[in-house]
């Protein structure tokens, strides 16, 4: 397992990404001072986001049905657990964007080759224990 986003695990025969690309800022609110450079203040950090950059080999690794899982997770328009292979847990990230190039096509029209990214951003604001619990009683009260 390379990482695991929700149910979905990124690997070698889903959806193998070549590129992990992630931007972590923080912002500052900059005030004019006479004579003196403006002073700054630090007022909150900005979006951190992941975006996730690979090629799929249809004869070799996943394909279209991996992308369509992404896809339908994207829908549900919620956040779901971002965790590294090594057990690095990134937080809680909705999917923003696929981006996905179909090269070097097979006869019957299917690709060979297709180039994706897959953009993410953190969103910890859900409560997971809340998610849970309810979880829990709902199925206790089935």
């Amino acid at each position: 397992m390379m990482m695991a986003l929700g149910l979905f695990v990124f690997s070698l025969s889903t959806l193998p990404y070549q590129e992990l690309k992630r931007r972590r800022g923080w912002r500052y609110a900059s005030n004019n001072r006479v004579g003196r450079k403006p002073a700054r203040q630090y007022v909150g950090e900005v979006d951190e986001t992941i975006v996730l950059s690979g090629v799929l080999l249809p004869e070799l690794t996943g394909g279209d049905l991996s992308l369509s899982v992404l896809e339908a997770m994207a829908e549900q328009h919620t956040a779901w657990p971002l965790i590294e292979g090594t057990g690095h847990i990134y937080g809680m990230f909705t999917i923003d964007d696929i981006d996905t190039a179909r090269t070097l096509f097979f006869p019957d029209g299917a690709a060979r080759r297709i180039d994706f990214t897959v953009a993410l951003t953190r969103n910890d604001d859900i409560d997971m224990l809340g998610i849970v619990t309810d979880a829990i009683k709902e199925a206790i009260s089935l």
